[in-house]
């Protein structure tokens, strides 16, 4: 089985913060909006070499989203970044009617989502903003796994034409793809290729499931562990190619269990090639105040959770 390793923790959204710096550089059409968060956005850099681009909208997320969509009459490329919770939740129809209904190239960016916000709690750990972006018409829903992986999504949806969800986080977490990696919208990544079972993760739990790769190997299970960072358009090629070889498949998101990823496989699964399949996932609830590593434990976001999961599914083949 290949191996990952990495040289430092970093986070997600930082990465965002240096994918926008570098458009600042290279696409005059991108500007930035932010509802009162540049800070935890790491908006910063662009900011500065850009101020004329910017518009510090203040803690008026609707309006934001609306004046986004106005951007892009004009020929610009709005980059509207708040939290997850206030960037999908709160704002909801402005993005239906306004961005999404009229096909607005707007780039939704959103961090601080999933459990993994902590401290702040369940009136900020946003678990359903996956399926409600993915359910509107038109809308690009991607979910990314590390910094340099986030640095390169963001670079790239400023060429793809349309809506854009991309979520990203706050935590440090393990840097293990390439620096210099493409970026391509709707193609899924093959980190380990495998025979006994398919492990799908988004966000988050990739490195979790590449490290659940590596113990279910010393039990002699060979995972094989894609990492979606699009979860729409989902590529349903790489899914249904493994699930042949395999078997079986587990999925792993820092979401809900009803609405995300694990239930897009599904419908792929039930409508091409049907497997048993386990959800990891949180179990249709809210979140609670805590450090970002005490929630994923209590909540079953880890590598045990997905070994746990990938012992039961084996049993279903």
């Amino acid at each position: 089985m290949k191996k990952y390793t990495f040289t430092e923790k970093k986070d997600t959204r930082s990465g965002f913060g240096a994918g926008l710096a570098e458009l600042g550089k290279t696409n005059e059409n991108v500007v930035a909006l932010c509802a009162d968060l540049v800070g935890s956005l790491k908006m910063e850099e662009f900011i500065e070499n850009n101020p004329e681009r910017f518009i510090q909208v203040g803690i008026a997320e609707a309006n934001m989203m609306s004046m986004a969509a106005g951007l892009t009459i004009g020929g610009k490329i709005p980059f509207a970044g708040t939290f997850a919770n206030f960037a999908t939740g709160r704002v909801y129809d402005q993005i239906r009617q306004s961005i999404a209904y009229s096909e607005k190239n707007v780039k939704i960016c959103a961090s601080h989502a999933g459990l993994t916000l902590g401290e702040d709690g369940a009136t900020h750990q946003i678990l359903e903003d996956i399926g409600l972006m993915k359910m509107l018409p038109g809308m690009t829903v991607i979910n990314t796994c590390d910094y340099n992986q986030t640095k390169a999504a963001t670079i790239a949806i400023a060429e793809h034409v349309g809506p854009v969800y991309l979520r990203f986080g706050r935590p440090a977490v393990p840097n293990f793809t390439p620096i210099d990696q493409k970026f391509e919208i709707g193609k899924a990544v093959l980190l380990t290729e495998g025979k006994d079972v398919t492990i799908v993760a988004t966000g988050h739990l990739v490195w979790e499931a590449l490290e659940a790769a590596e113990v279910l190997e010393n039990q002699g299970i060979s995972a094989e562990v894609i990492n979606i960072h699009t979860i729409k358009p989902l590529d349903e090629t790489a899914i249904l190619n493994s699930v042949k070889k395999t078997g079986c498949i587990v999925t792993a998101e820092e979401h809900n269990i009803l609405g995300g990823l694990g239930e897009s496989v599904a419908r792929t699964l039930v409508q091409n090639h049907i497997v048993p399949q386990e959800f990891v996932a949180v179990n249709d609830s809210f979140g609670e105040s805590g450090t970002p590593a005490q929630l994923m434990e209590k909540y079953q976001l880890n590598n045990k959770a997905i070994v746990s999961a990938v012992l039961k599914v084996i049993k279903r083949k």
